[in-house]
């Protein structure tokens, strides 16, 4: 297999820990590729029409985006514990997922808005309403971390990814005042495939 990455992308981060919890990892080569919204990545539109990564080439050739359904298919190759479990827990979990996925959509919209637009052409009203959204996000996940115990499927994996991205591209932000939260972020993220895939 194939994946189309950037290490600083955080829904890249989401498929390359799956890779690594789920042993699938030796069964891959990562491509590091460089995006952009205002200037398209020639190589990977090739491969995806969104030019977004992630991006997985299977071993016959499909390929598959975005996070969500690479993840997927990645548990479904996973012959040990799985990522998305079956039964009424699958619902919770792909909820888990959406929340993380979209806390990422508001924090990566933000990124863009401050790193790639021109300053004068910033709209702060806007940037606002998105971290409107992310603390909202972060306020729904502090409630239901308690509850996680030591599981660390595909809505913990998502966390850890809005965690880490927001140490990474937004360091003022005070998400660890929620202190449950903060806690656990302390713990996971000395796993193996966390660690793996920090970005520098």
């Amino acid at each position: 297999m194939r994946l189309w990455q950037n290490p600083a992308s955080p829904f890249a981060r989401k498929v390359r820990i799956v890779f690594r919890e789920s042993g699938l990892l030796p069964r891959t080569e990562e491509i590091n590729v460089a995006v952009s919204p205002v200037s398209p990545n020639a190589d990977l539109a090739r491969h995806n029409p969104l030019v977004k990564i992630p991006a997985l080439q299977t071993d016959d050739g499909t390929v598959l985006y975005d996070s969500s359904v690479i993840c997927e298919y990645l548990d479904s190759l996973n012959p040990g514990a799985h990522m998305l479990p079956a039964g009424a827990a699958r619902w919770d979990a792909l909820r888990l997922q959406s929340l993380c996925d979209g806390i990422l959509d508001a924090a990566v919209l933000c990124r863009y808005e401050l790193a790639v637009r021109p300053e004068p052409y910033r709209w702060n009203d806007w940037v606002q309403g998105q971290f409107t959204k992310i603390r909202s996000g972060l306020d729904a996940l502090a409630t239901e971390v308690p509850s996680w115990g030591s599981s660390f499927g595909i809505g913990q994996i998502g966390a850890a990814c809005v965690l880490g991205y927001l140490d990474f591209r937004f360091g003022d932000e005070k998400w660890r005042e929620r202190a449950a939260l903060a806690t656990w972020y302390d713990s996971v993220r000395q796993r193996a495939s966390v660690v793996a895939t920090t970005p520098a």
